[in-house]
């Protein structure tokens, strides 16, 4: 990968800066595990000394805690396990190289976080650190994340709306409607519902929607996910019809028409020119309003968007050590 394209698709930083974070990736790699880097982060009040082994996690070197292995809950930073995120103009290697930024831009900070202690169903204790949290995802360095429907933190929101319109990190070559964050194959078992689902995050709130399938996956498979226009739109009338300002009466429209309303505004360019339906000036101008703020918002850019998104499938057990899959090697 050379300089010049390090410095278009990440941060956009001088040459120089570039190429030292690059090193640094490749010093990572070769430092002994008796020099693991050391950050502060006050938790719950307390300082500690903790080693952030990717962007959103870290395990406790000292204290009461020592020992204890932490998941950063409202954003996640793509897997460093190996290059297997990819979508629009990256490459999975691009894209490894923004996660490891990701990492050590988390090492360099001081962070405070708070937690009532709960663990997620690997055993980790789950954290929430806002400062860290906002400023991964205002760099591009991860991104807004709910472990369900419901959006992330505001703070994070507002910071992944500002990351994307300034195409920083991750977003400098492509903006997918939704990120594919995780892959399961049927051969692993199903979740606690006993269904199998890959996980897709929202790129405009950051919530979270199953991608249920009975598929088995090879070792290092390429897997993407690309919603057709139909289903865009789809999703775009739901929420426009959830908006205060219409939602006395979109309900009284067919569902055909609803998806004409949302339809003439993503063809039209901002405006209703057009529209099939028959509707009041009142009716158009509430409609106008809703459709506004969710621009604003990056719904219209999303339901606009077919980048494809792609991940590497490559079961959790071999993702580490000496056995690893070969497409992480």
């Amino acid at each position: 990968m050379s300089t010049p394209r390090l410095s278009s698709l990440l941060l956009k930083r001088p040459w120089r800066a570039v190429t030292l974070c690059a090193l640094s990736v490749t010093l990572w790699h070769t430092a002994p595990v008796s020099a693991e880097p050391r950050t502060r982060v006050n938790l719950n009040g307390k300082d500690y000394p903790v080693f952030f082994n990717d962007g959103d996690s870290f395990r406790v070197l000292g204290g009461d805690l020592k020992g204890n292995k932490a998941r950063l809950g409202g954003f996640n930073t793509l897997e460093s396990y190996g290059p297997v995120h990819s979508w629009g103009g990256w490459t999975t290697k691009e894209l490894y190289v923004v996660a490891k930024m990701g990492t050590y831009n988390a090492r360099k900070g001081t962070w405070d976080c708070t937690s009532d202690m709960k663990k997620d169903t690997y055993g980790r204790t789950l954290w929430r650190c806002e400062t860290l949290s906002n400023d991964q995802v205002r760099k591009g360095l991860a991104h807004a994340m709910s472990v369900n429907k419901d959006p992330a933190a505001e703070s994070d929101v507002k910071a992944q709306r500002e990351a994307v319109k300034a195409k920083r990190g991750m977003w400098a070559h492509g903006v997918p409607e939704y990120v594919l964050t995780s892959l399961h194959s049927v051969s692993e078992g199903g979740g606690r519902d006993g269904k199998t689902y890959n996980r897709l995050v929202s790129v405009v709130d950051g919530h979270s929607m199953k991608w249920e399938h009975s598929d088995t996956y090879e070792e290092c498979q390429n897997v993407c996910w690309q919603p057709t226009e139909e289903e865009r739109l789809s999703r775009f009338t739901a929420r426009l019809a959830e908006r205060t300002q219409v939602k006395a009466w979109m309900s009284e429209l067919s569902e055909e028409d609803q998806r004409a309303v949302a339809g003439a505004y993503l063809k039209g360019g901002a405006s209703l020119e057009g529209l099939s339906v028959e509707l009041s000036e009142d009716r158009k101008a509430q409609a106008l309003s809703a459709l506004s703020e969710m621009a604003e918002e990056g719904w219209v850019e999303a339901a606009k968007s077919d980048v494809k998104t792609c991940m590497i499938y490559v079961d959790f057990r071999r993702r580490f050590g000496a056995a690893r899959a070969v497409c992480l090697k």
